[in-house]
């Protein structure tokens, strides 16, 4: 089923997010949590590339096989690195083949050790062009990355939220965030695109803390920001893995508790091929329901 259609009568809808593994006991993993996360019957989940569109064939692959074996409505993340026009059609024409409906299309991070980005020859250059490809001949449901602090190589915020109107004109249905752990960020957000004349759902995308040391590098790399006070809390606690956990699983709790009781359309889950975490977080939601009781809706 399309995003698009699920978010027109679902909410809240929850999500996964997965990436690809390259070892054997990687993809071991991933499948044991997609079988056990199934459990929470997910509105859909997605599959990620690699650096510079290095997983791409593992990745379709990926999205088929939770789609026809697992029966999840699975959305591959497609970008234009690596590969010219007619290349990615012939990706997007072997998504259509296999009954995939949705696609999140992005530009893409250069290849791994490269810095800057560097359009392929007979390419593209940008998502808005890719969107536009999808959009002219394909008739899947295309969702687009957003940043609610900005974009690292956006010039400011306003130009920032320029170009994401311009991902929507050329047919986006549905934005998922850049994770974040400041809610204001995210309502700041939504409140410029309104403003802006964006209409389409935005959801939150949301990462919960199981390791000190890994959400540094994973901030430090997307450009998101950790609150002082939750960064002194979790140094504080980075010798014990489990306090630091439990402290994960509740500052996530809380923080999509708030999303959902302002009217957030749903919560995309950053799970790193892990279950446990997101399942004890949706299940305090689920018991809780904020939702039922929403100040607004964005």
């Amino acid at each position: 089923m399309r995003i698009d259609e699920i978010l027109e009568e679902r909410r809240p809808v929850f999500s996964f997010e997965f990436f690809p593994p390259k070892t054997d006991e990687g993809e071991q993993n991933l499948w044991s949590a997609a079988q056990v996360l199934k459990h929470e019957e997910p509105a859909f989940v997605s599959v990620t590339y690699g650096a510079g569109g290095s997983t791409r064939d593992r990745t379709l692959a990926i999205v088929k096989r939770i789609k026809q074996e697992l029966g999840m409505e699975a959305m591959a993340h497609f970008t234009c690195v690596g590969a010219t026009t007619d290349e990615l059609r012939g990706v997007l024409d072997e998504m259509r083949d296999a009954g995939i409906e949705n696609v999140l299309a992005l530009r893409g991070d250069p290849p791994r050790g490269e810095t800057e980005w560097t359009a392929t020859p007979g390419g593209l250059s940008y998502s808005t062009e890719l969107i536009s490809l999808i959009a002219s001949d394909y008739d899947f449901a295309i969702g687009a990355a957003c940043f609610p602090e900005v974009h690292p190589a956006a010039a400011d915020a306003e130009s920032d939220i320029r170009f994401l109107k311009e991902k929507v004109s050329a047919g986006a249905r549905f934005l998922i965030t850049q994770l974040f752990f400041d809610n204001e960020l995210y309502f700041d957000f939504v409140e410029k695109a309104r403003s802006a004349g964006i209409d389409v759902p935005i959801i939150p995308g949301v990462m919960p803390i199981t390791n000190f040391g890994q959400i540094k590098r994973f901030t430090e790399m997307c450009g998101a920001s950790i609150p002082s006070h939750l960064e002194c809390e979790l140094e504080a606690r980075q010798e014990d893995p489990d306090a630091v956990r439990d402290l994960g699983v509740a500052f996530a709790t809380l923080q999509c508790s708030e999303l959902l009781a302002r009217g957030a359309p749903g919560i995309h889950f950053y799970v790193l091929n892990r279950a446990p975490v997101a399942r004890s977080v949706l299940a305090a939601l689920r018991a809780a329901r904020p939702w039922a009781r929403p100040l607004a809706r964005v």
